[in-house]
């Protein structure tokens, strides 16, 4: 009963968003993933593409707090996290909270900025706590980043390491979408250049952090089979061997993998997991994980395609 309520949920969410997203039904369920898993994601793509749209539908679906900051290479870890000040009326110092403080943050072009306020942010991804002048305070446990990247202009960015790349569950990538698709879009937003008003898309919220924390723990308690733990460690540990690969995941991976394998299993109302729910994840969970060879890379592989060797390689168990 509780896992039809979950996939009841996630069948609600992806109707409610696609009312202002049209396609990108892959990125909304590493989303809901994500969100499940306690995990946060990362996306690249094109200007134009929704990604900042999809940020602002999701939250407005779960009803979570919501900021977005732009990433500018002026941007100081402070305007992140915030600043005690001194009040001359109280002689005290008073605590200032950055938009850092909040319950999904959406991180535009997080690119663009200096790799000390990338710290700043990635610290409080793994942390979970920001520490001001000596002091930690706790974030909400439902704190999500959403980051983006524009793939295509590189001048003037700030990449991220591979260590640091690391804090995202997910790597998605947004493309440009398929004809009908296109056409959906114009039909939907093309009566305005402006963001659109999600309120007035009949975008409401249909649960909250309460219901959320519910959710997890039914996902934590779900069980997986000797024989799947087993395929996800051997997939992990292929990556490790494999000729076009320089660096291969770490067991934090296999982690990462086997926890949004059961979020994935039970949005979609199953009390197990199953090949299939790993298969769909590990490009994106492992994408930003993997280091190419300079071989592979001379050779014009990209990471994708040597996952899809990954999975061909290992055997799924029936």
């Amino acid at each position: 009963m509780a896992i039809e309520k979950v996939r009841e949920l996630g069948t609600a969410l992806r109707e409610r968003i696609g009312r202002a997203i049209v396609g990108q039904d892959d990125a909304i369920h590493l989303m809901m993933v994500a969100l499940i898993s306690e995990g946060h994601i990362l996306f690249e793509g094109p200007p134009g593409t929704g990604k900042t749209l999809l940020a602002r539908a999701f939250s407005a679906c779960v009803k979570l707090d919501f900021k977005r900051v732009q990433f500018t290479p002026d941007l100081m870890p402070g305007d992140l996290i915030g600043t005690n000040l001194f009040n001359f009326q109280t002689n005290a110092f008073t605590l200032t909270k950055g938009p850092l403080f909040t319950e999904l943050l959406l991180a535009d072009e997080i690119n663009r900025t200096p790799p000390k306020t990338q710290a700043a942010l990635l610290e409080a991804m793994q942390e979970r706590t920001i520490t001001i002048d000596g002091t930690s305070h706790p974030l909400s446990s439902g704190f999500m980043v959403v980051a983006t990247q524009n793939p295509i202009e590189q001048e003037g960015t700030y990449p991220l390491p591979e260590a640091q790349l690391d804090r995202f569950l997910f790597k998605a990538l947004i493309g440009y979408p398929a004809r009908e698709e296109e056409m959906a879009m114009v039909k939907t937003h093309g009566h305005q250049t402006a963001m659109p008003h999600l309120d007035r898309l009949g975008i409401t919220p249909l649960c909250d952090l309460r219901f959320i924390t519910w959710v997890r723990q039914v996902v934590s308690g779900l069980r997986l089979a000797d024989e799947t733990v087993a395929y996800i460690v051997d997939l992990i540990r292929a990556t490790r061997n494999h000729p076009a690969l320089q660096y291969g995941a770490s067991p934090r991976a296999a982690n990462m993998l086997a926890a949004s394998a059961r979020a994935a299993a039970v949005l979609e109302g199953r009390d197990f997991v199953i090949p299939d729910d790993i298969k769909g994840l590990l490009k994106p969970l492992l994408r930003h994980r993997v280091v190419l060879s300079p071989s592979a890379e001379v050779d014009g592989l990209g990471v994708d395609s040597v996952l899809d060797q990954v999975l061909g390689q290992v055997a799924a168990p029936r």
